[in-house]
């Protein structure tokens, strides 16, 4: 009845508009002259305190996946919106009382669009995956007819759910709209059809609407919150009636008993299929020649009210229903993405999702499809195995590793895949830790001062960790203690005399001696004195030279050098130096300031290039590829070998400067 009486206001609503030929116009309760209108309840005459508006926000922490209640919508609520606060996984479910699904039910996800339920069309909206924060929505602009319940499909946090509807108060103004009129009843709003008063066609006042209780207690404003719903004509109730059913402007009636109406034919269908909907047209014709004459000919408080007539009620053709792709599953690199696609027919102006074999007769659209955002960053080796940290046993190694865009910048390790990183840091075998010799450097003083002498050092073996080379022992290969030297013959010799060394400057330890050094001539028995300039092609013996008269410490060794880490552009080679005492046990009694160096740079010649002759660039415009920095590509740093090479050895060459 409520339903009734709400088509029967809102078409009164359309009426009232109209001028009518005395130039006063028609109120809500259809009489001539009136200034009642629908207010904001869709009451005739009403000053909106007829209605409340319940609204409430549903935040419930939900734990258990599934359908949960939201909201109770009553019998007769009006401007229904039930929104998400904002995007989720979840989805908005609606059913009927009586357990009939509307939307989303049975675990069935349903496109949006347009649903009827409760005796009133809702609209499910389901924004833009991608681009859009909005939640769903479901709105209507009621009234309903039976109670209705809104769930939520809980899959991830609850963002919250805002209802709101409004509903008829207990102290609501019954509408006083009169009922249907038939074709030629007098339009002055003052009769009503036989054996029926005008109480029975007023609305029974509903129940109080239920606050929900899963939101807390609803919000109910009334009075003045209420003005802010206008009346709305919900498009159902629109006409497709012609212009004739407007009257014409007034002229001089010259009716007579020669002229009536006539239906000559119909308006177009409102659509080609589906169940459309025309109305009859109704001109003004002589009843003799049934000729058409003007419409002022005949009586128009007699004209028939042109009624509403189905057409074209064959189903229009199935159709497959297209959704929006969902969000890639990656946010780089090949990712996949899908998309609703359902089989749907419309009839009488509502599209239903029907069986898929129904669109059998067109292709299906595909629901997956592969997708990519960018490119992903990827790992990339700046540099080669450093040696080994050890010369013999299990030592660590490192190389430089980054993860590189894919415009060849560097960025932070998050961007790439971690699980996919290459190794920055390995053990390292150098095999067991063997013997060495230690040695000093030869003595400067050969043992003869004419004819064959030999010049002496001090060998020891040692257990070695800085040589690279893995012996297996000291073994045989003894280094030679003593070499030979020679000053040349005795007789009538030139050379260099030098004197007793003068007692140490100190007691132990090192310290020095002075001697008296002569150039002098040795014959058989004597020796002369030379001037000195006599004897400047020999090295002059040392006039000074440190001494021991006993220990007082220790001294230091050290190994040779060790292979260098490079064959060109610079490299560093190791020795190991130990101070051991005069027993050849390792002592800390060394001065540190006469401690040999364990490490020199070597091999600082540049590198001379390998040439490659399938390294070429294949491309006359690789100097594109280059500033574009793609050689990090495999593709591009074979198509542009040459380029490539060459910026990649001017970039080894800035780091090795750093």
């Amino acid at each position: 009845m409520f339903v009734s009486y709400l088509i029967l206001t809102l078409l009164h609503v359309q009426t009232a508009v109209l001028a009518r030929p005395g130039g006063e116009s028609i109120g809500c309760d259809d009489y001539l002259g009136s200034d009642k209108v629908v207010d904001k309840c869709g009451v005739c005459g009403g000053d909106n305190t007829g209605c409340q508006v319940v609204s409430g926000v549903f935040k419930h922490a939900l734990t258990s996946l599934g359908y949960h209640r939201v909201v109770e919508i009553p019998q007769g609520a009006t401007k229904i919106n039930i929104t998400e606060m904002y995007k989720s996984n979840n989805y908005l479910a609606l059913r009927s009382r009586s357990g009939r699904s509307i939307i989303n039910g049975n675990w069935a996800i349903d496109r949006p669009g347009k649903y009827e339920g409760g005796g009133t069309m809702f609209t499910y909206k389901r924004p833009n995956e991608i681009s859009s924060t909005a939640g769903e929505s479901f709105l209507a602009e009621g009234p309903t007819n039976e109670i209705l319940d809104v769930y939520m499909i809980h899959q991830q946090p609850n963002p919250g759910v805002h209802y709101e509807y409004v509903i008829m108060g207990n102290n609501a103004i019954s509408p006083q709209v009169p009922p249907h009129r038939r074709p030629g009843e007098p339009f002055n709003g003052q009769l009503g059809p036989e054996g029926r008063s005008q109480e029975e066609g007023e609305e029974k006042e509903g129940d109080e609407p239920k606050a929900d209780t899963h939101g807390g207690a609803p919000e109910i404003f009334t009075s003045e919150s209420a003005q802010t719903f206008p009346v709305r004509h919900p498009d159902r109730f629109s006409s497709h009636r012609p212009d004739n059913v407007v009257p014409p402007a007034p002229q001089p009636p010259r009716r007579s008993r020669d002229h009536n109406w006539k239906q000559l034919g119909t308006t177009e269908c409102s659509t080609t299929c589906g169940k459309g909907s025309q109305y009859p047209i109704f001109r003004c014709v002589h009843r003799s020649t049934h000729e058409e004459v003007p419409e002022s000919y005949c009586d128009s408080s007699m004209k028939p009210t042109p009624e509403e007539e189905p057409c074209n009620i064959f189903p229009c053709p199935a159709f497959w229903d297209i959704g929006e792709w969902s969000e890639c599953s990656k946010t780089c690199g090949l990712g996949m993405q899908h998309r609703q696609v359902l089989c749907r027919q419309v009839y009488a102006n509502r599209s239903l999702t029907v069986q898929p074999y129904r669109c059998q007769h067109l292709e299906k659209p595909e629901t997956t499809s592969t997708c990519q955002l960018k490119i992903c960053s990827e790992w990339q080796i700046r540099t080669d195995w450093t040696s080994c940290s050890v010369p013999c046993g299990v030592g660590q190694r490192t190389r430089d590793v980054k993860c590189v865009s894919n415009i060849g910048d560097v960025v932070d390790d998050e961007e790439c895949n971690m699980k996919l990183r290459p190794n920055g840091i390995e053990n390292c075998d150098m095999g067991p830790c063997a013997k060495s010799w230690f040695l000093t450097e030869w003595s400067e003083r050969c043992s003869a001062e004419c004819g064959a002498g030999v010049r002496t050092r001090s060998v020891v073996c040692m257990t070695n960790h800085v040589s690279s080379l893995p012996l297996e022992g000291c073994g045989n290969n003894r280094p030679a203690e003593a070499t030979p030297c020679d000053n040349g013959p005795c007789t009538g010799k030139v050379e260099w005399f030098a004197g007793s060394w003068s007692q140490c400057s100190v007691e132990c330890g090192s310290g020095t001696q002075q001697r008296e050094v002569i150039c002098v001539r040795k014959n058989a028995d004597t020796f002369e004195v030379l001037d000195p300039y006599e004897c400047s092609f020999l090295e002059r013996p040392p006039s000074q030279q440190s001494c021991h008269l006993k220990p007082c410490g220790a001294k230091w060794f050290n190994t040779e050098w060790s292979m260098c880490s490079k064959s060109c552009q610079g490299g560093f080679r190791v020795r190991e130096v130990r101070c051991l005492s005069d027993d050849m046990t390792l002592s800390n009694l060394c001065d540190p300031q006469l401690k040999p160096e364990e490490k020199e740079s070597c091999n600082p010649q540049d590198c001379v290039p390998e040439v490659d002759e399938n390294c070429k660039d294949r491309y006359y415009n690789c100097n594109v590829v280059v500033q574009a920095r793609l050689c990090v590509y495999n593709y591009y740093k074979t198509a542009c070998c040459v380029s490539c090479t060459r910026v990649a050895s001017r970039h080894s060459s800035f780091l090795g400067s750093r």
